[in-house]
C-alpha cells in the first residue's frame, strides 16, 4: 500500500466506525443489559441508555482505524500474485489480523463502556478510576481472549461474505457498485455473522462484568458458556440477539457504506467494487 492509501483507509475506517458506534448506542446498551447477569432490569432497563457514550466516542476513531488499516494491508500483500480461488482465504487472513490488532484498542474501551451501561448511575470517569484501583491495566484487558475470539469468527463470516456479494452483484450489473450498493451488501453480511456469533458476543459480556476474582472473571470463554447454558439454556446463549443483530446490520450498512463513500471522495475506489 502506498502512503495515500494508508491514509485513506484510516480516515475512512474512521469515520465511518465512529458514525455507526455513536448513532447505534442506544441498541448496544439495551444488549448489554439483556446479556447481563443482573439481568435486563436491574442493569437499568431503558433509563440512560447512553451510560458509557464516552469512552465510545474516545475509542471508536482509533478502534476502526487500526482495524482498516490493518485489513487493506494485509489483503493487499495477499493478493500480490496469487490465486483468485485463494481470494476469500485471503479476506479471511486479513480481517482476523486486523481484529487482533484493533482489539489492543476497543478492548479497554469496552469494558468501561459495558461496567458503565449496567451501571447508569456511576460516569464513565468512575468506572475507569474504579477499573484501575482494583484491578490495574490489567483490568482495563479482561475479555481481551474472549473478544478476540468472538471477533475473528464474526469477520470471518462477515468480510468474505460482503466481498463476495459485492463481487457478485458488481459482476450482475457489469460495472462497479455505488456506495449504497457495497453498504446493502454489509448490512446482511453483518447481521448474518451477528446472529451466529450471538453466544460468544454473550460470553465476552459475562467477563468483562464479572465479579474480579470471581471464576467468570479469569476470562474462560468455555466456562462462561457452560455456566449460561446451565441457568439460562439456549435461550441464554442467545440472549440480545434482536437488538446484536439490528445494530449491526444498521451498523454494516452506514459503516461498510461511509468507508466505501470516503475512500471514493479521496480517490480510491477500489473498495466499492472488489
Amino acid at each position: 500500500m502506498e502512503r495515500r492509501d494508508y491514509f485513506t483507509s484510516l480516515l475512512a475506517g474512521g469515520t465511518a466506525g465512529m458514525c455507526v458506534d455513536l448513532i447505534l448506542f442506544p441498541l448496544d446498551t439495551i444488549k448489554t443489559r439483556l446479556q447481563s447477569p443482573q439481568g435486563f432490569s436491574t442493569s437499568g432497563g431503558f433509563r440512560g441508555i447512553y451510560a458509557g457514550v464516552p469512552s465510545t466516542a474516545v475509542g471508536s476513531f482509533p478502534n476502526a482505524a487500526a482495524f482498516f488499516v490493518t485489513y487493506e494491508t494485509v489483503k493487499c500483500v495477499l493478493h500480490s500474485g496469487s490465486s483468485p480461488y485463494l481470494t476469500p482465504l485471503a479476506h479471511m487472513a486479513a480481517a482476523s489480523i486486523g481484529e487482533v490488532v484493533a482489539c489492543l484498542i476497543r478492548v479497554p474501551s469496552e469494558v468501561i463502556k459495558q461496567r458503565a451501561q449496567v451501571s447508569p448511575s456511576s460516569t464513565t470517569y468512575q468506572m475507569l478510576a474504579s477499573t484501575l484501583r482494583q484491578e490495574g491495566i490489567r483490568g482495563l484487558y479482561r475479555g481481551y481472549k474472549s473478544t478476540v475470539l468472538r471477533e475473528i469468527p464474526f469477520s470471518l463470516v462477515q468480510f468474505p461474505l460482503w466481498e463476495f456479494l459485492k463481487d457478485l452483484w458488481s459482476w450482475k450489473q457489469s460495472r462497479p457498485l455505488d456506495s449504497w450498493q457495497s453498504a446493502v451488501c454489509g448490512a446482511f453480511a453483518g447481521g448474518f455473522a451477528a446472529a451466529v456469533t450471538t453466544p460468544l458476543d454473550v460470553a465476552k459480556t459475562r467477563i468483562m462484568l464479572a465479579k474480579a476474582g470471581s471464576r467468570t472473571a479469569n476470562g474462560n470463554v468455555l466456562l462462561a458458556l457452560s455456566d449460561v447454558w446451565r441457568t439460562h439454556g439456549i435461550t441464554g446463549l442467545f440472549a440480545g440477539i434482536v437488538p446484536r443483530m439490528t445494530a449491526i446490520s444498521l451498523g454494516g450498512f452506514i459503516f461498510l457504506g461511509a468507508y466505501s463513500k470516503v475512500r471514493s471522495l479521496l480517490g480510491n475506489t477500489s473498495s466499492s467494487g472488489s
